[in-house]
């Protein structure tokens, strides 16, 4: 095994045997469980970090055995994959430290953890599979490690969106592994390769092609919640806050992103989609789903849903974005991977805050609650307005780049569904930040727990304050060299040679 290997083996193990331990821990080992969970995740953080260096310096990193005549389990990194595992491994480490604070009192914590860490070693393996066939593998895990922690706390709800949970998610693997089945049968064996690699088997069959690209988008759609596959997201709001925070940000949703975005630029290669008329439909569809999610939003009281039909909107923009064929789209979609996922972590922290510390868990129930808990809400206002679009936050610079990247293409129907998303963003984010710092208080607050002169716990605190920071940084200093827009442009520059 060469160094290379050694180190992606290693990230990919630094979060999987952590999780093997902790799930033989006694639950009374709160200490031991909680250094392993840091230990781990900052270990991940580490090794990632030689990883985005040695990428960034041109090295080379892969790792693969076979399994078969033609079938190859395999790892590899590239500047798609380097993104979407620092994305992972950076909010792992700070959903660790929000979920050791958040379940402090709670059965069952061995469990939990033991199963965190195995949905972040799905996750990790997904950004560094290198041919479609070690996706499935890791997309299939993930389906299986997250469910655990979907129904965690065992009440009626949380068994219900477990089931649909199930339902939605083994039916669109199922539907991977037939489209992963298909193309191997017909071209052999396939790799994640920058540019694509089928462009002559597609011009040989064209409709063949266009099949299975439906197939593969019907499979990650699921998980990336495109209308109509999204029925399970909103349900799965029954968990905990630092589950949400996960499913939202880091895992699940964004695996199905993750997964168009290969499948567009590193499987057919997004000149070969173009060509092949796929890229239209895609942008429709996620274009219907950015103002359903967002219409659905206006209408939520409940916090945690309003946050979850938010994000069947915001997901989509990495889809219309992957969709819209041209440079400046590319870089927009890819870079809103990342932006999404540290503004809605910062708002699931926000509410996980709000409904441990106070019991709220209502917008209804929010008012003058920027006076009770500042920081908090502070952080939660930073990730709203980044939501939103409005500058110098995270979330202007992706609209930017989509909205540039929609004129450069002549689709200007794409500019009027982004204005009347960052409308509607600002129609349901608003009145909640209204509420909050200038509505005043009439009556106390449904269960509240006080922590001396701090707000909340320092362990629920830190983490969105962290985020938010970013928020704030990604958007002021989107042209530094190691920003995530600059990661972005060298991913696009590779997609279009």
């Amino acid at each position: 095994m060469t160094a290379g290997g050694a180190l992606l083996v290693g990230i990919l193990l630094s979060s999987f045997v952590t999780g093997c331990v902790i799930f033989f821990l006694p639950e009374a080992s709160y200490r031991l469980r909680t250094a392993l969970n840091l230990f781990g995740a900052a270990l991940k953080v580490v090794l990632v970090g030689v990883l985005l260096v040695g990428v960034r310096q041109g090295g080379s990193f892969a790792w693969a055995f076979g399994m078969g005549p033609g079938i190859e389990f395999a790892l590899g990194a590239d500047a798609n994959s380097v993104l979407f595992v620092t994305l992972s491994s950076l909010l792992w480490l700070l959903t660790t430290i929000y979920a050791v604070g958040y379940l402090e009192d709670s059965p069952h914590r061995s469990r939990f953890f033991g199963f965190f860490s195995m949905c972040v070693s799905a996750t990790t393996g997904l950004a560094l599979a290198a041919n479609p066939l070690t996706f499935l593998a890791f997309y299939e895990l993930l389906t299986v490690s997250t469910l655990p922690l979907l129904v965690h706390r065992g009440t009626r709800a949380s068994i219900r969106a477990g089931k649909v949970y199930l339902t939605y998610t083994l039916g669109a693997g199922a539907v991977l592994l037939l489209a992963v089945a298909w193309l191997h049968a017909i071209v052999g064996p396939v790799g994640f390769v920058e540019g694509g690699s089928l462009a002559e088997a597609a011009a040989e069959r064209p409709w063949t092609f266009r099949a299975l690209f439906c197939l593969f988008v019907a499979a990650f759609g699921v998980k990336a919640a495109l209308v109509p596959l999204h029925g399970w997201l909103p349900q799965a709001m029954v968990a905990p806050a630092p589950v949400s925070a996960l499913l939202h940000a880091v895992a699940v949703v964004k695996a199905g992103a993750f997964g168009i975005v290969r499948l567009v630029y590193d499987v057919y290669g997004v000149e070969t989609a173009h060509a092949l008329g796929v890229l239209e439909p895609l942008a429709w569809l996620a274009a219907a789903t950015i103002v359903y999610g967002s219409l659905r939003a206006l209408f939520q009281d409940e916090l945690k849903k309003r946050l979850a039909w938010s994000t069947v909107s915001q997901v989509s923009y990495i889809a219309l974005g992957t969709a819209i064929f041209g440079p400046l789209a590319t870089t927009g979609a890819i870079v809103h991977l990342v932006h999404q996922g540290i503004m809605k972590i910062t708002l699931f922290f926000g509410a996980g805050n709000y409904a441990e510390t106070l019991g709220v868990h209502r917008v209804s129930e929010m008012d003058a609650i920027g006076r009770r808990m500042p920081w908090t809400t502070a952080a939660f206002t930073v990730g709203a307005l980044g939501m939103i679009g409005i500058p110098p936050f995270a979330g202007y610079v992706s609209k930017l780049h989509l909205q540039q990247g929609a004129v450069a293409a002549g689709a200007d129907w794409v500019g009027l569904v982004l204005a009347a998303s960052s409308l509607l963003n600002a129609a349901y984010f608003m009145p909640i930040l209204y509420r909050a710092w200038f509505v005043p208080r009439e009556e106390g607050w449904p269960a509240e727990q006080v922590f001396g002169r701090a707000e909340t716990r320092g362990m629920l605190l830190a983490p969105p304050l962290v985020t938010a920071a970013l928020v704030l940084v990604c958007g002021l200093f989107a042209e530094a060299p190691f920003s995530p827009l600059s990661w972005a442009r060298l991913i696009t520059s590779l997609e279009y040679p």
